[in-house]
Formats: structure tokens, sequence, C-alpha cells
């Protein structure tokens, strides 16, 4: 690799070397080094880090049919080739379930301290992705239009304030939303530690289920909000309601609150009630079942409203990793996951950096135009490697942020040494 950059690199891959910055600040080199369980000298690290670079790329092909050498990419992971597909599989089959989760939760805490949640309003979002899998499976509908496929299932936690991810999981197409909420709202948890009732966790009908809402009443300091299904049976019981229990809010909006509880369970609960239209006999009724005493117009035209930014969350990065998927092998799915939540995490930091227009890029529209579509080279000069520019759009703006970049690092107290780049420092020009 020292000889490479000292040769001097040209290509078009050098855009991602913008990134570099935004893993240090996260700590991304000692997370992966803890997940590998391996030291800063060995390779484990390195292949992680490529996968890290792989999804800000939006690269989900098969590496062998791929262009990624000779252009820049393979020494922003610090080796001088890109790692195999049989490498790669073995680094992610080694790596179980439990070791990933701990790497999320690990990388939750850093975004939190951060100020990448607000920790006060989250969402619950199953998110199916087709896959590819021989494997027999039950199949399901990604979508009502689609035909029913073979899916693998990823559940995740977003803070619905900053349309960050907390964390995810992942199962096959058999496992249930009540089956992998409880373990997503543990890993909520640990990294948000909130109080009790400072977070409402805002669900969808999937998550209506009797079990899952008194476990996460009894043993969770979750307040959930998720709406009723619209079944002949909760329709007459709204319908049911007498006038006077309505609170006429605004032109053609009422709410009512009423103590509910579900069969089978005496667990106490809260319903609210949205009406709307100002004709009886043109009436719609839409309820929501709370398991706190919350405020009911707060909540229904404030707070739920805010679980769509989920979707938000998903025009914008699931190119990244999570559109599709291969094999079904879990613990080489899951990591693959999670280090597409790293990506994410840096690229979100980028994005805030240099702000508006590239900010509400998609994932695909950035990793084309500034990831794989910058010109540039990289060389090495005393202890520092320079990454060169040529005629990149708003340079002025990337120029305020990485030309100097060791003096701007140590200015929010990072060590500027790169420990995957051999402890060499990193500056960039702009021509």
């Amino acid at each position: 690799m020292r000889q490479l950059l000292a040769n001097k690199v040209s290509g078009t891959l050098v855009g991602v070397w913008l990134l570099i910055p935004e893993l240090l600040r996260l700590g991304v080199w000692e997370l992966l080094c803890g997940w590998t369980r391996q030291t800063g000298t060995r390779i484990e690290p390195r292949l992680a880090l490529q996968l890290v670079n792989e999804s800000a790329l939006c690269v989900n092909a098969v590496r062998a049919r791929r262009c990624l050498s000779q252009k820049g990419f393979e020494l922003a992971n610090g080796l001088p080739f890109v790692a195999s597909d049989r490498a790669v599989h073995d680094l992610l089959n080694e790596r179980t379930v439990a070791d990933t989760r701990a790497l999320q939760i690990a990388l939750g805490r850093i975004r939190a301290t951060t100020g990448d949640f607000s920790g006060r309003l989250l969402a619950l979002d199953p998110h199916r992705m087709p896959s590819a899998s021989k494997r027999q499976m039950p199949q399901q509908r990604p979508k009502p239009e689609l035909p029913a496929r073979k899916c693998s299932q990823g559940f995740f936690s977003i803070d619905a304030t900053t349309s960050q991810p907390l964390c995810c999981t992942l199962a096959s197409s058999g496992r249930t939303v009540a089956q992998a909420t409880p373990e997503l709202l543990e890993m909520t948890q640990q990294i948000l530690r909130p109080a009790p009732g400072q977070a409402l966790v805002m669900a969808d009908g999937e998550h209506f289920v009797t079990e899952l809402i008194c476990s996460i009443a009894r043993q969770t300091p979750f307040d959930l909000l998720t709406p009723i299904p619209n079944q002949p049976a909760y329709r007459r019981q709204l319908r049911e309601i007498p006038a006077t229990d309505f609170v006429h809010r605004w032109a053609g909006m009422a709410t009512a609150k009423k103590i509910f509880r579900l069969a089978d369970d005496d667990q106490p609960l809260w319903q609210f009630i949205e009406r709307d239209g100002e004709i009886p006999e043109q009436y719609r009724y839409r309820g929501f079942l709370c398991t706190a005493d919350r405020e009911e117009v707060d909540a229904l035209t404030k707070h739920y409203p805010e679980r769509w930014h989920a979707e938000e969350f998903f025009n914008l990065y699931q190119d990244m990793g999570w559109k599709k998927a291969g094999t079904m092998n879990l613990n080489i799915r899951y990591g693959r996951m999670t280090t597409t939540l790293i990506a994410q995490a840096a690229t979100a930091h980028f994005r805030q950096r240099i702000a508006e227009p590239i900010a509400g890029w998609t994932a695909t529209h950035l990793a084309n135009n500034l990831f794989r579509g910058l010109d540039g080279d990289i060389r090495v000069a005393a202890d520092r490697i320079i990454v060169t520019y040529y005629n990149a759009p708003y340079a002025d703006r990337l120029r305020q942020h990485y030309e100097g970049l060791p003096q701007k690092l140590l200015a929010d107290g990072i060590n500027p040494k790169i420990p995957w780049l051999y402890d060499f420092q990193l500056d960039f020009r702009f021509r």
C-alpha cells in the first residue's frame, strides 16, 4: 500500500475518502476492531471497513463483476486490493448475531452523544426486502399490489424527529412483528436509556397484538401508540360512543379519550378517538391505542404524523443495502445490514456538514455524483496523504470543511492520525 501511495494514484472513486473524517469522528475503527475481535494490525477490521465503504457507494452486486480496484477505493480501506467475496463471506459468517447486536448498540450510543437522536418520538417500521434465497420459507407481499415472494424481514427503530435509525434487527419471513419487536425495543432501550414515559413509540397496525402491547406497557419504559384495526367490531364500538364524550377541537375535528381493556387482559390502556366531519351522518372515526394517559390532541395531530419520517429515511437510504437480500444466513445478512448502518451514519454526518442541496440527495445520487463521481489523485507528502480533487461540485463548501483537515480534527479533540492508514494524516486539495 505504501508503494501505491508513493507512485500516486489517480481515479474516480477517490470521493469516498471524504467519509474518512466522519469515520474518525464516529470512532468506527475502534468499533470494527471490537466487532472482529482483532487488533488494528490484522486484516479483518480492514475487510469490515471495505463493507462500510461499499455501502456508501451503493454497491450490492457480485464483486467479481465490479470495477472498484485501481481507482483509490481499496486504499481508503487500508488495503492494496479489493477483498474477494469469499474473504468477506468468511468474515461475516464468523460474527454471530449477538456480536453484531453489540456493535449496533455501541454505534447507537455514540450517535446519541453526538445529538443524532432526540429520543422523544420513535417509529417502529417493518421493512421487507425481496430475497433471492433458495431456501423454503413463507412468502409475503412486499407491497399489496405485488405478488407474494420470498422476503427477508428487517425491523427498524427510527428517531422520528431526526429521521435517523437507532438500530435494526433481521429475521426470515416466518417471524412475526410481535416476535421481533421486543428484541428491537430492548436494543433501543440500551441505546437511549430513557426514563419511564420519556419516549413515545409509534407503531403501525401490525403491532396491534395483545401480548405485545401488554408486555410493552408492563416491561419497558416506552409508551406505545398504535392504530386500532379497522375491523367491524371496532368500527361499531367507535360509532356507539356518545357525542357528549367528544370535545370539539376545530371545524371538522373532535376527539375523545376513554379507558380501554383488551380481551383476556386487565391492563388499563387508553383509547384515543378522532372524529372527522360536522354532519352526524358523515362522521368518520379513527381509533388509536396508547399505553399511557397522554394528551390525545398532541398524540393524534403532532406526534403520530411524525412517524412518516421513517418513509423519508428509506427513500433516502435504502439503496445502501436495505433494498434487497440474497442469502438468508442471518450472521451474514445481519453483519451486512449493520455495516450499512455505519455507512449511513457517516453519510448522514457528511450531509449535515455540507447542507443543501446535497443533504436532500438520495444515497444513489450522492454515491454517483460525489463518492464515485469525483476525479482526483492521491499521493504522500511527508506524514500526510494528500487527496486532490479536480472540478469538484460545491468546491468552496467542501474546501471550508476539508482543507487543513488535521487542524480541524485537533480542534474537535480528535487524533488526526488514521489508524487503518498506518497513522498517516489526511488532507484535501480542490483544484
